[in-house]
């Protein structure tokens, strides 16, 4: 039997139901995707839609073991949807991937770079655990710094400096995420933060359970979480050199994006004690505002430049 492609009508419905999970649940990411034009706002959103699944996998209910085969079975569509045709990903009856494959077939989306992406959540499931920083640098790098990169087959740009950078920003955000969930991680039995680092500032992890809690950390926190905070701010300023590479529009998703997580930071670095107590977020008013001034300061240096540009 002959498989046939998928429709525009179909194509149009997998990329809403893409968009509609986007908006539910990419909380920080829905700002700056918004600030898109259709075409990479819809391809984005794919990407996003197949990434969500992958952690929804990882920190989800199921057994290590059924996880792991899980994401196994993840991995072996994402290569068979590299190299198949359009009815092979319409013969999936998923729209994710449907979507995922017209976006690919329209921009350079790297879709190995979500094998990537496994690879860390697989790490979560083993619960691995990281002595030195270049260990969680490369944990980061896979499941952050992967989504820079297919991020960036979205946005496209010339420049050769490009992946590294969009690479260093999504390390600067898992960074980010890290500290804002040591709490909510230490209670699930996930450590991240470097055991060079907790003995540098003489702090312990007191384990769930150990005293009767949910678990914490136990001395100077205050200390390791500026110190952490420094260096998330350090890859935010390697990272952030990306948004001269793209169009304003792409620069625009980028920096509301980073703008929100880099406020976030900030806030964690006041009120280490608050972060450890619990997740702390922004309100929708204030991420709004941070898209809005992305968006408009990088309209106002374009306008500027073009001013420039035509005068003798």
């Amino acid at each position: 039997m002959t498989l046939s492609a998928p429709d525009a009508a179909d194509i149009s419905a997998a990329y809403r139901r893409c968009e509609t999970i986007t908006r539910q649940q990419a909380k920080n990411f829905a700002y700056g995707i918004a600030l898109l034009p259709g075409d990479k706002r819809r391809a984005l959103s794919a990407v996003y839609a197949l990434a969500r699944r992958i952690d929804d996998i990882g920190d989800g209910t199921l057994p290590a073991p059924e996880k792991l085969a899980a994401l196994g079975e993840a991995r072996a569509a994402l290569t068979a949807l590299a190299a198949g045709t359009a009815a092979d990903a319409a013969a999936t009856g998923d729209p994710v991937l449907i979507a995922l494959h017209d976006a690919a077939s329209r921009f350079r989306i790297p879709l190995p770079a979500f094998g990537e992406l496994i690879d860390g959540c697989e790490a979560d499931v083993r619960g691995d655990h990281y002595d030195t920083f270049s260990q969680l640098e490369h944990y980061c790098r896979c499941v952050a710094g992967s989504i820079g990169r297919l991020s960036l087959g979205v946005f496209g740009s010339r420049d050769e400096q490009a992946e590294q950078l969009a690479d260093a920003l999504g390390v600067a955000l898992q960074l980010t995420n890290i500290l804002r969930d040591v709490r909510e991680d230490l209670g699930n039995g996930r450590v991240y933060l470097p055991a060079d680092d907790l003995a540098r500032f003489g702090c312990a992890l007191i384990p769930p359970g150990a005293d009767g809690g949910d678990g914490k950390i136990d001395g100077p926190v205050a200390d390791l979480v500026a110190f952490e905070a420094e260096r998330a701010r350090a890859w935010y300023g390697v990272g952030m050199r990306l948004l001269p590479m793209l169009d304003w529009r792409s620069a625009a998703c980028t920096g509301a994006m980073a703008g929100i997580y880099r406020r976030l930071l900030e806030h964690i670095a006041a009120s280490p004690q608050q972060a450890l107590a619990g997740r702390m977020s922004l309100p929708g008013r204030e991420k709004a505002l941070i898209a809005l001034a992305a968006i408009t300061g990088l309209s106002t240096r374009r306008a500027g430049r073009g001013t420039a540009e035509a005068a003798p």
